[in-house]
């Protein structure tokens, strides 16, 4: 008899204690991530990349409806459209921000110094200004750097060898990117060793890069590098579609790039850093500053030929630079 007044105790217990369980279940308090991409909604790369960071915080307790809502803003490609969807996203008071490219987040640092921010694809934070050092970043902002300048002389060095009839070499920089500089230098190191003159060609918008791409090809033996900038994410498409209509020969650095037609590519693997910085993001919602947070280096490059568009240039690709290839598209 008392083992049934316990048990009947325990249960009314229980049921008095539940509707408290669901009350604070429903004062969870909902934190707010503001993404900013570079590349247009319906770009699919871009959809898989945010697909993993979303589903790496999932993993971590974040449930997007119960206790994180994500305010994404698309296509940044360019400084004025930057401007006004940071402001955006600013105003609606952001727990922490996703921020894909350098000129994101200095408009964000600019904006709102206070809110943390946590970056994808910046090749030097130190000389854009976002952080002071990798190991200690020391303000608002951390996160995964794109790729060290030492491979950039690798760009030409590949150019050389799947087109090894090139003799000029244009590199399409972004000026709003400052490791342009440095980029180009690292190339530059590496040009007279492989008989390439190398020329800078400065482009702000899709029709300045157009004009450059259409110049470029009246020239014999040349070719292309396309470092990356949002820029030429965002007109990815353009730049292909150019390169292959005036036969030139070109180098990139996202491996969407070449699934897309582009020749080859030798860069840093996209999507792990998503999941990487979900890492970052959950600490920082659990109190943790990015300025104790040192920024990351790549983990894995990766080098990707277009076997296809190869064909369609007329070029040979070496049996040694197929053996290298993390993939070979047909």
């Amino acid at each position: 008899m008392s083992t049934r007044r316990e048990f009947i105790t325990l249960l009314g217990g229980a049921a008095a204690a539940w509707p408290l369980v669901v009350r604070a279940q429903q004062r969870e308090r909902v934190r707010r991530i503001g993404v900013l991409y570079t590349q247009a909604e319906g770009d699919p790369q871009g959809q898989i990349r945010l697909t993993a960071f979303r589903d790496e915080l999932q993993k971590m307790g974040w449930i997007e409806g119960r206790n994180v809502r994500f305010d994404i803003r698309w296509d940044a490609a360019d400084t004025r459209r930057i401007r006004g969807l940071v402001a955006e996203l600013v105003a609606l008071a952001p727990d922490v921000i996703l921020a894909v490219s350098a000129p994101a987040v200095v408009e964000f640092q600019q904006a709102s110094p206070a809110t943390p921010i946590v970056f994808i694809g910046v090749v030097d934070p130190v000389a854009a200004g976002v952080v002071a050092s990798l190991a200690q970043p020391g303000g608002n902002a951390t996160g995964f750097m794109m790729f060290e300048f030492g491979i950039s002389a690798k760009w030409l060095e590949l150019l050389k060898e799947i087109a090894p009839q090139v003799t000029r070499a244009f590199v399409l920089r972004d000026p709003a990117v400052a490791a342009g500089i440095a980029q180009l230098a690292a190339i530059q190191s590496v040009a007279p060793s492989f008989g390439v003159e190398l020329r800078a060609v400065d482009v702000r918008d899709i029709s300045e890069m157009e004009r450059t791409l259409v110049a470029v090809a009246r020239g014999p033996n040349n070719g292309l590098i396309v470092p990356a900038s949002a820029i030429a994410m965002a007109h990815r498409d353009v730049i292909i579609k150019l390169a292959a209509q005036y036969r030139l020969p070109a180098v990139y650095t996202d491996r969407a790039d070449v699934t897309s037609g582009g020749l080859v590519s030798y860069g840093p693997e996209r999507v792990d850093p998503f999941r990487r910085a979900a890492g970052y993001v959950d600490r920082i919602l659990k109190g943790e500053k990015p300025a104790n947070l040192p920024v990351q280096a790549p983990t894995k490059y990766e080098l990707v030929i277009n076997f296809k568009t190869a064909r369609g240039l007329g070029l040979t690709v070496p049996d040694t630079l197929l053996a290298r290839a993390d993939e070979v598209i047909e």
